[in-house]
């Protein structure tokens, strides 16, 4: 882990182009995408077929959607777009030139590790301009959908701590706390991949969804085991709980903030992105 930087301090992009193809999970579709230097601040995207100008990936894209994060960028719609964010911003990346074909990002291996061998293959090298100083909480922030809860209230480093709660024997409740850095990123976090459940196959397919879900890109559980084993961590479904809020945080920043998540979602997490840019000041 040599090529990442010690902390979010600083300011960096990418050494070089890295390209990376699949498939995507819901569209079943073969899709493609290149990461490149930049030197503006922020996630730039562009569509290989587009003649239109890159454009910066900002919060307030997010589309609500079943299972993934989708973006509005344009005219243009990108989904699952939650592990490569992740990748990017746990590596400390800030300055990204985003290429895409296709209207999905590829699920690769199910989580973000593929995306941080990529960032590895190229390097990283100091960016040229400054990075966005993180925004800071004025007070606590609280939202509920249900009975699923997110909050984030002031603190000087970014830290997170998930917890989830499935009726599956094989998962039950489990609990992750982490002060998040790059390194630790990549070690506990990166390598946790998608899960589902055998029992939502056929009515997911039939919305439409999952359609290249496979047994080599998703952990598949069934009531009190697991089909494809062995999980990469013995509570492998709330580090990927973790991964997919890293990912949806990942275009406000990371705010000087302890974030609490009880039975997360991509919904909960973009309205939490939604209130951090509302109620926080930068500094």
């Amino acid at each position: 882990m040599s090529f990442l930087p010690q902390n979010y301090e600083g300011a960096w992009t990418l050494a070089q182009v890295v390209s990376r193809q699949g498939i995507g999970l819901h569209s079943g579709n073969e899709c493609s995408v290149s990461l490149g230097p930049s030197e503006k601040v922020g996630f730039y995207l562009s569509w290989v077929d587009s003649p239109d100008l890159p454009l910066r990936l900002k919060a307030g894209q997010v589309l609500e959607s079943q299972l993934c994060t989708t973006l509005q960028v344009g005219n243009h719609r990108l989904a699952t777009v939650e592990h490569l964010l992740a990748a990017l911003a746990g590596c400390g990346l800030t300055h990204v030139n985003i290429k895409v074909s296709g209207e999905e990002i590829p699920l690769l291996d199910g989580s973000a590790l593929c995306w941080v061998e990529a960032i590895s293959e190229a390097g990283l090298t100091p960016a040229p301009t400054p990075r966005e100083l993180p925004i800071s909480l004025g007070k606590p922030i609280a939202i509920n959908r249900g009975n699923s809860v997110i909050c984030a209230t002031p603190s000087e480093k970014f830290s997170l701590v998930g917890i989830i709660d499935f009726p599956y024997p094989s998962i039950g409740k489990q609990m992750l706390s982490i002060d998040l850095t790059p390194s630790r990123f990549v070690q506990d976090i990166a390598p946790a991949r998608t899960f589902g459940f055998i029992d939502q196959l056929d009515q997911l397919k039939a919305a439409g969804l999952i359609r290249g879900g496979t047994l080599e890109n998703a952990l598949v559980c069934d009531h009190e085991r697991w089909l494809n084993p062995p999980l990469r961590f013995a509570d492998e479904p709330i580090r990927h709980k973790l991964l997919d809020l890293i990912g949806d945080l990942a275009l406000c920043g990371f705010p000087k903030a302890q974030v609490i998540v009880y039975k997360g979602s991509h919904g909960l997490h973009s309205q939490l992105a939604t209130a951090l840019l509302q109620e926080c000041t930068p500094r």
